[in-house]
């Protein structure tokens, strides 16, 4: 059958596991699904974590998924999606009264393919206002005084809270990596491009990408590889590897970490270091202090070119927050712009020769635990970087910080890296165990 913990109950279950017990016939797609309904009835008021949920459709489609011949990776298993990825089935809402229940004709070619591994739409998670930062309803899972991170909010807060085993995102600047480490789950963002965007709400097509959020890296694995484009990479199973070599980055200069944060990332490095991993400190090239500028002016320009029309017709219906950053972005000049993305290239071409000496590079995920109110999703200035470059990285869980809330690690590699960077990251999940679900 599987290794899934038979003391577990089914909505506890990862998704790997959940696959193996739905293929192996030791329980329905329909009974996952009814034990995973009822933790949502149970606790998502506390939460919140869906912008569409409608259980005669889960249960339709479980129930059409213990029909099917499927064989697929993701065989009878419900996965959440969020609410700008297009879906035929279910409304697709953007976190915007603009696009109350509005229905596209088609699905998104990542939901295609979800259907196509043998699974299902389990439902639509809450978004940010097109997956910009002004916050939606969704509270975290382990304290609902606290985000749970944004844009992809609710499908942090459902993967983390058992409501799904697994859940897709997107990521502009710290939108999957963020919310993943400020809800203890696992969150990866493969290599840009490497999950086709089409059927995607387009904020920034030279930052936007999809990622996924599960509770292990082989779960991140499979759901990932199931929705990927073969042509854009190759991807494996995290297969066993030799002790890694790491660089760790404890710190951007244009973001400083809370005392919390910082000491649960170099006790994790500690650990990691006594079971055999090569760590070396790395620092920030001067050239890149201003990473973080040049990513803006990228992200506002673009947002704003691409939402232009959209602003033009419905800015009253606009929150101030998004106006503001569209406004801002359509008074960049296309000097600006051009030099941010020239910029960002060369950035992009130095990239290999700086991590060469490393298998994966060592960062924190955020500069603290989720902080308290809903009115902001935190601080994204750790994931810049990375999503700048385009390159993938993972957030894994490592600890709990003062507030009782969870603490992550993020690892990064170069473009095309994944398969390398999922190995890493299984390899360090494996000594910095977690207490797992809320």
């Amino acid at each position: 059958m599987s290794n899934v913990d038979a003391s577990l109950p089914p909505y506890a279950w990862r998704l790997t596991d959940a696959a193996a017990a739905v293929a192996s016939g030791a329980i329905t797609a329909r009974a996952l699904a009814e034990a995973q309904l009822a933790r949502i009835a149970a606790t998502d008021g506390a939460i919140e974590a869906w912008a569409t949920l409608d259980p005669a459709h889960v249960r339709a489609e479980a129930a059409r998924c213990d029909k099917a011949a499927s064989t697929g990776p993701l065989r009878g298993i419900g996965i959440g999606v969020k609410d700008i990825i297009a879906t035929r089935a279910l409304p697709t809402g953007m976190g915007s009264p603009v696009f109350a229940g509005h229905r596209g004709d088609r699905d998104a070619v990542c939901v295609a393919r979800i259907l196509q591994a043998g699974g299902y739409v389990f439902g639509k998670t809450v978004t940010t206002e097109f997956a910009f930062m002004q916050a939606g309803k969704t509270r975290n899972p382990w304290n609902a005084a606290h985000t749970p991170g944004g844009s992809s909010s609710g499908s942090a807060a459902a993967v983390a809270a058992g409501h799904v085993a697994g859940a897709l995102g997107t990521q502009t600047n710290g939108s999957v990596i963020r919310p993943a480490a400020y809800c203890g789950i696992v969150g990866f963002k493969p290599t840009l491009g490497a999950i086709p965007l089409a059927g995607a709400h387009l904020f920034s097509e030279t930052l936007d990408t999809i990622g996924t959020f599960t509770r292990s890296v082989a779960d991140a694995a499979v759901l990932a590889r199931a929705v990927m484009d073969p042509a854009a990479i190759t991807m494996t199973a995290p297969s066993a590897i030799e002790a890694p070599r790491l660089a760790v980055l404890a710190e951007f200069p244009w973001s400083p970490l809370s005392g919390d944060a910082a000491a649960a990332l170099a006790a994790a490095v500690a650990r990691l270091r006594q079971a055999g991993a090569h760590v070396q400190v790395a620092t920030l090239p001067p050239d890149w202090q201003d990473a973080h500028r040049v990513h803006r002016t990228i992200m506002l320009y673009e947002g704003a070119r691409n939402l232009r029309a959209l602003q033009d017709r419905d800015r009253s219906r606009l929150s101030e927050v998004l106006n503001a950053a569209l406004d801002e972005g359509r008074a960049l000049a296309d000097a600006d712009y051009l030099a941010a993305l020239a910029e960002r290239e060369r950035m992009r071409n130095a990239f290999d020769a700086w991590q060469r000496s490393c298998t994966a590079i060592v960062t924190p995920p955020a500069p603290a635990a989720a902080p308290a109110g809903l009115a902001s999703t935190g601080d994204p200035a750790c994931c810049t970087l990375w999503t700048l470059l385009g390159v993938p990285a993972i957030t894994l869980p490592i600890g709990m910080g003062e507030t009782g809330l969870p603490l992550g690690m993020q690892l990064a590699a170069h473009a095309g890296g994944d398969a390398g960077l999922l190995a890493v990251a299984a390899w360090c999940e494996g000594r910095l165990p977690f207490a797992g679900l809320v």
